[in-house]
């Protein structure tokens, strides 16, 4: 059999879609893949519903339907600061993976290098490989996550082509703050680089931090690439609409790249996904109250079983230390990896390992997601419980 590409060899299948495979085997509570139990907003399923009827059923035009452009166009121009041109300037895929992917298949060759921080969403750095870049990561140091800006300037100068910025960061939570991209984009515009921002938790920033987009910064709109979805702002992951931001240039490229990588998102969801953005500003603002709501009950539920974690800033991500129990002898040897799946057959809940995220060797971290009805947290915590046993 001829030889395969070695591009795949160089990472594995996904952790976090493997962890909800086995929780489905198992029956546990799935807080591991990030995605809700409940309903998006009825505005969106009725639109659903008559799409389903009415349409459209055929391809849509390949960069996204025009309705779905001005809206996407009209909403992010409000965060951008920036009029967003609804013909040029944005690009509608398939999820904002595979906007992701669109992005730095468009902006580099094979050899370039791209900056990524760790821990980081598992895709950032398959990303980098199979478009043929070298990725070069960025410790962001617990437990205030924050980063050594002389590591990024280093990369620039040595010919990195852009850094990647999940903001707020899947899985640690950080928002990174004015002053920090500030100084990261005074590095990209110095050393004429890009930076690929993924924004998909914009909505989901807790007090008193606030999120900001990069390409909201002096001069920072033709450097910036802004990648997002619909996915987590109206609960409709399984819809896998994104869409690309960026300037005329870059998009140009883009929309060629996602043309025969996807052709085009689903025409009836996109017509649909119109009606999300037609709900007012208070739809994020109970958005926002809801999630808080969540996060809060959920940490205090940790609390109240004594396992440590961090407090996110943002996403509805939390890393929890489980170090207490690799060190007894019951555990002794075993992986993050291990734990998880002793985890999801004994005591019922998925978590991701956290070592699918670092570079660094991080073996005492697990991700657990709270974007689930009280109920099922409620549930979740009573099994998480039964921890407590072993410590």
């Amino acid at each position: 059999m001829p030889q395969l590409s070695r591009r795949a060899e160089t990472f594995t299948d996904s952790v976090i879609r493997r962890m909800t495979r086995i929780s489905d085997e198992y029956g546990a509570i799935n807080l591991s893949q990030g995605f809700p139990d409940f309903d998006p907003p009825k505005v969106l399923m009725d639109a659903l519903a008559k799409a389903a009827y009415e349409g459209p059923h055929q391809y849509s035009i390949t960069f996204g339907a025009e309705n779905l452009r001005e809206a996407l166009a009209r909403k992010q121009e409000k965060a951008i600061g920036h009029p967003v041109n609804p013909e040029t300037e944005i690009v509608v895929t398939c999820g904002a993976t595979e906007a992701m992917m669109c992005a730095m298949m468009t902006i580099c060759n094979p050899g370039d290098r791209v900056m990524v921080f760790s821990p980081f969403y598992e895709n950032y750095g398959a990303d980098a490989i199979l478009s043929g870049a070298e990725p070069v990561y960025i410790p962001l140091v617990p437990p205030e996550y924050g980063f050594d800006l002389s590591l990024i300037e280093k990369g620039f100068r040595e010919g990195a082509k852009a850094i990647i910025i999940c903001n707020p960061s899947n899985p640690c939570g950080k928002v990174f703050t004015r002053e920090e991209l500030l100084s990261i984009g005074e590095l990209a515009l110095k050393y004429d680089a890009y930076v690929v921002t993924d924004e998909v938790y914009e909505h989901m920033v807790y007090a008193p931090n606030r999120h900001i987009s990069m390409a909201s910064l002096p001069g920072m709109y033709d450097h910036t690439i802004t990648c997002n979805s619909l996915s987590k702002t109206f609960s409709i992951t399984g819809w896998r609409l994104g869409y690309l931001i960026g300037p005329e240039k870059v998009v140009e490229g883009a929309k060629k790249v996602h043309d025969f990588l996807t052709v085009g998102a689903a025409a009836p969801l996109q017509e649909a996904a119109v009606a999300g953005l037609m709900l007012p500003e208070s739809y994020y603002e109970d958005l926002l109250a809801l999630y808080t709501e969540k996060r809060d009950y959920f940490l205090k539920g940790l609390d109240s079983i004594g396992l440590k974690h961090n407090i996110p800033q943002g996403t509805y991500f939390v890393l929890a230390d489980i170090q207490e129990f690799l060190d007894l002898p019951m555990f002794r040897g075993f992986t993050d990896l291990e734990f998880c799946e002793w985890m999801i057959k004994n005591i019922g809940v998925a978590a991701v390992p956290g070592s699918s995220f670092f570079k660094e060797p991080v073996n005492h971290l697990i991700r657990l997601h709270f974007a689930r009805e009280e109920s099922t947290l409620h549930e979740a915590l009573l099994r998480l419980q039964k921890l407590t046993a072993f410590s």
